[in-house]
């Protein structure tokens, strides 16, 4: 560019001929010409696609079966050949390695979409942030704290509810399971606090949070990644706090009679789904609208049921008392055993006596 701007002021401030510039500078007369006299404007060096998979409806075609594979997971996806079958099977007349090409490019512009590119506070779909609150229940005629664990999805405001008996592994699990169930499916990330059913170690300056075995396991069968909270940082989870709290004081003027949890998990569900029917708080369009085109987002649910229960061995007091959760279970006879076998689910648990190896 240096030497285009020497040529175009020895044309222009000294008023040399060309012959003179090209005999000055040692270049060819076309090239003093061409620099001297004629404009040189900016065009763009970016070469656009123009092939077939480009201007035809094949790229659509192509663009939408993985999109559609990308919300399965890895093992279950078409490569490259399959999809290449399919197309030819609609009449595609192109070669394998165009298609090698496109479905590369493809891959390198969606690469974690969702994930990149966006301000913290824009939250991308398909991101979900999860935590319990406590709410006041009437139960057999006593006012009583229920543990309820709400999932938010802040880039539409929608939310879903599950109302559990307790905070520990076999709860948060099932209530995971039954929230994905309302949702249709499964948030491509999911932010937490320091739950003690999912963290076993919090973060560090020099250590990022280990999950429990337990979690992680759960997390490999249904897909999604996770990002913990840093320690007493409940803005970092700003949407599901406030939710928490939405929830306890606008859905209920009093507290509700709970006759069992499916039927308050039930009574949440319909609560949140009318809830849906008003405007974003920022964006101006309706939560349903939103949250609508952000289940297109979602992971698909697993075929496979994932069992959620845990095994545990108590010792038993001479008072035939075993402590589960902390609490003190009275088991009749118990105490002429050493130990006793239990297996935990969120609502019931069953207990094992050796070594006739039979559930109660």
């Amino acid at each position: 560019m240096s030497d285009i701007n020497c040529i175009k002021h020895l044309r222009n401030k000294k008023g040399l001929s060309i012959t003179k510039i090209k005999e000055t500078l040692g270049i060819n007369w076309r090239t003093a010409k061409k620099y001297a006299d004629e404009n040189q404007l900016p065009e763009s060096k970016i070469k656009q696609p123009n092939g077939m998979l480009y201007t035809e409806k094949w790229g659509e075609i192509i663009s939408d079966w993985l999109f559609e594979d990308s919300k399965l997971k890895k093992k279950l996806r078409r490569n490259k050949k399959a999809l290449f079958k399919d197309l030819q099977a609609l009449g595609f007349a192109g070669s394998y390695r165009t298609v090698c090409y496109f479905i590369s490019d493809w891959e390198n512009s969606h690469n974690e979409e969702i994930d990149k590119g966006h301000d913290r506070l824009e939250h991308p779909p398909s991101e979900a942030q999860v935590d319990f609150g406590v709410m006041e229940v009437v139960k057999e005629g006593e006012f009583v704290d229920t543990h309820v664990l709400v999932m938010s999805y802040p880039h539409s405001n929608a939310a879903f509810a599950v109302p559990l008996p307790s905070e520990n592994q076999e709860c948060f699990l099932h209530g995971l399971k039954l929230l994905f169930s309302q949702s249709g499916g499964i948030p491509r990330r999911i932010r937490i606090d320091n739950l003690t059913p999912a963290v076993k170690k919090v973060r560090s300056i020099t250590e990022e949070a280990k999950l429990t075995d337990a979690f992680i396991q759960f997390q490999n069968h249904y897909g999604f990644e996770v990002q913990v909270c840093n320690p007493r940082s409940g803005h970092e989870k700003g949407s599901v706090e406030n939710k928490v709290g939405y929830i306890r004081y606008n859905f209920f003027t009093t507290s509700p009679v709970m006759s069992s949890y499916e039927e308050l998990t039930e009574t949440l569900r319909a609560q949140l789904q009318m809830d849906r029917q008003r405007l974003h708080y920022e964006k101006e369009i309706m939560i349903e609208h939103l949250w609508n085109k952000e289940k297109g987002f979602l992971l698909e649910l697993p075929t496979e049921d994932y069992p959620v229960f845990k095994e545990v061995e108590a010792k038993v007091n001479k008072f035939n008392e075993a402590k589960i959760d902390g609490t003190l279970i009275h088991i009749p006879k118990a105490s002429n055993y050493p130990y006793i076998y239990f297996v935990l689910y969120w609502d019931k648990f069953l207990r094992l006596f050796p070594p006739m190896g039979k559930f109660y």
